[in-house]
């Protein structure tokens, strides 16, 4: 198979994907953070949170290798996800209102947090928009979306949204329906999840090569690299090619005397490390052209990320076993125990969403974007530093310019 149908079966296999059966997402009380004394001090009380959220799992049944992870929607409720829908009514109102309704779009929406985040907010702020809006959850995970449909059902005010929300528990890459409608789209760590494909170089003629996985009967993985690339690569490279307007970083970048060269030293590689290209963003993007034509999309995501395996675009790969995280150094690994999670290149992603959509976006930090979405009194501690800004430094924002 290819790597990206390798990854792809490893996170989303529904009987034993990592989050159709592994994944439990951290969700603590909100944090009173005018209580808390500084960053340092957020960051044991949260150590502390995640112990006893732990301790009473652990009273049902013990689990040594137990995935528990968390996202800033969680950490920082529902101030997160207010600066969302601050950004969102913001821009309905100044393009879509009084013409069109609110339609919220949510690529994996997890424990449904954003969801009520977001309603919430405008229910309470804006009345007259939540009259007009409508969110919809695409959820690859039935697991995932049976927690979205309870949360719901959890108390009187999240039951006030249902008429407001429709879950749709299928992937978005099976999408077939024209939406012909202003719309919103929100992916917010959603890409590093989307599969990549493996490819090297010949350093010297710098033709690609694919890497497809085999699995053997003792379940052993292999790989092995062909001239032969499949039209969702070969499109992605064609189209990087033509679309980037600045330098990208891949393996064949600089002197090509240097890589010939190196080629011929003793025991050196016939092809270059690989480079991990991201096929699942490219028809992710396809869709949105096609059937979301008037859409606009806001999304976030790690643009570096740590302790990664060897290649260009590299992805982390870990699992947790006693609580603890223990990264590896390959991709393939036993299906459903592992995370694989890539950086995202957001100048490269800016101009290939662009060249298939045609629409223009912006590039920030996701501390820029908070300081202009959110209220960052909320999420002040005392000494007057602010978890919100200070963590998640290795997050981009990219939105659709109206």
């Amino acid at each position: 198979m290819l790597t990206r149908d390798f990854i792809e079966d490893s996170l989303y296999n529904p009987n034993y994907g990592y989050f159709s059966a592994q994944v439990i997402i951290f969700s603590p009380k909100p944090f009173e953070f005018k209580s808390i004394r500084s960053d340092s001090h957020f960051h044991k009380i949260l150590g502390q949170k995640y112990t006893e959220f732990e301790d009473k799992l652990d009273e049902t049944e013990v689990n040594d290798t137990r995935q528990l992870w968390h996202t800033p929607t969680e950490l920082f409720r529902p101030y997160y996800g207010e600066a969302i829908a601050r950004y969102l009514v913001t821009n309905y109102k100044i393009t879509h209102q009084p013409f069109h309704d609110l339609v919220i779009f949510e690529l994996g929406a997890g424990n449904g947090t954003l969801m009520l985040n977001v309603l919430d907010y405008i229910r309470d702020l804006h009345p007259d928009v939540y009259d007009r809006t409508r969110f919809k959850v695409i959820e690859i995970s039935s697991a995932l979306a049976a927690v979205q449909k309870a949360q719901l059902k959890s108390s009187a005010s999240a039951r006030g949204h249902a008429s407001h929300v429709e879950i749709i528990n299928r992937s978005i890459f099976t999408w077939d329906t024209f939406v012909g409608t202003p719309c919103y789209f929100l992916a917010l760590e959603v890409f590093d999840n989307f599969p990549h494909d493996a490819i090297r170089y010949d350093p010297i003629t710098e033709q690609p090569h694919q890497c497809i996985v085999l699995i053997d009967e003792d379940g052993d993985f292999y790989e092995f690299y062909t001239k032969e690339i499949d039209p969702v690569a070969d499109r992605y490279l064609h189209l990087r090619q033509s679309a980037c307007s600045r330098p990208f970083n891949h393996p064949l970048r600089g002197a090509r005397l240097w890589r010939n060269i190196k080629s011929r030293l003793p025991l050196a590689a016939n092809l270059t490390d690989p480079e991990y290209i991201p096929t699942r963003l490219l028809q992710f993007f396809e869709i949105l052209g096609k059937c979301f034509p008037m859409h606009q999309l806001l999304t976030s995501d790690f643009h570096n990320l740590p302790n990664r395996v060897k290649g260009t675009n590299s992805p982390v790969v870990q699992t947790r076993y006693q609580r603890r995280a223990v990264p590896v150094s390959m991709p393939y690994v036993n299906q459903g125990f592992f995370d694989i999670l890539f950086p995202t290149d957001f100048q490269v992603m800016q101009d290939i969403y662009g060249a298939i959509t045609g629409k223009q976006t912006r590039v920030m930090t996701q501390e820029e974007f908070l300081k202009k979405c959110a209220v960052l009194e909320d999420t002040k501690t005392r000494n007057g530093e602010n978890p919100m800004l200070s963590w998640y430094k290795n997050a981009s924002v990219m939105h659709t310019v109206a």
